[in-house]
């Protein structure tokens, strides 16, 4: 980690992480470059050259599927930066060190805390997507609950909602929510602040950002050739909202 300072207005982080990923090199980088609305969000289909533009940002490292560099940059000597270094490995698996840097302004501790557990719970994702949906087209909803769920108990309060107060990773779950057929779900991903449910057609993600200050939020990345995408945000905004009302 680095905590440098740069300038008057912001510090330098650094967030890294290695794994082994039981997918191919090509695989992985297909997933970070074309098929991010699977386990992240949609972003824009990159140029695939140095110094052409990506989501905002350029690309500084372009070579498929070992490296890839993607940065953007601000005034006063602010940057974001994401990295993913990628090699092959025995028996049909990839080793992945990814690097998030960059300078946070405000708050240094509690945004570094924040987008360190982000970075986790993402990565985790990814590494489904890769194991159940690789390749596969998605449909994305993301819906933040209202103002009200940023108490400390907003996240628990959640849970408790879905019916998975006592629920743990790698339990089989349903969930019923008004609008939507019921959710036979495999949780396979629970923390402190985070949720992940995995049914047969799609991720649903549950981020408790009340700890770090916003409001919780559901992101869905739906797999099944007849997803509904506005009918699954309509419903789940109108669940969020009854829940926090």
């Amino acid at each position: 980690m680095s905590n440098e300072q740069p300038n008057q207005s912001g510090r330098k982080f650094a967030i890294e992480r290695e794994t082994l990923l039981p997918t191919t090199p090509e695989e992985y980088w297909d997933a970070v470059t074309t098929g991010n609305a699977g386990w992240l969000w949609p972003t824009q289909a990159p140029q695939p050259q140095v110094g052409g533009s990506w989501d905002g940002g350029t690309l500084l490292a372009w070579e498929p599927p070992h490296h890839l560099i993607v940065r953007s940059e601000g005034p006063d000597g602010w940057f974001n930066q994401l990295e993913h270094l990628v090699e092959a490995r025995d028996g049909g698996t990839t080793w992945v060190r990814y690097v998030h840097s960059g300078v946070f302004a405000d708050d240094w501790d509690n945004q570094y805390d924040g987008a360190s557990r982000h970075t986790d719970f993402y990565l985790h994702t990814l590494g489904q997507y890769l194991r159940y949906f690789s390749r596969r087209p998605a449909s994305y909803v993301s819906v933040d609950a209202p103002a009200s769920s940023i108490t400390p108990d907003g996240f628990d309060a959640l849970r408790r909602a879905l019916g998975l107060g006592a629920a743990g990773q790698g339990d089989q779950v349903r969930v019923t929510l008004p609008g939507l057929r019921p959710l036979d779900a495999a949780v396979d991903y629970l923390a402190p602040h985070f949720l992940g449910l995995r049914t047969e057609d799609a991720l649903y993600r549950v981020f408790g950002r009340n700890a770090f200050g916003a409001p919780v939020s559901v992101a869905a990345h739906l797999f099944a050739s007849d997803a509904d995408q506005q009918g699954t945000e309509k419903a789940l905004q109108a669940w969020l909202e009854e829940v926090y009302a």
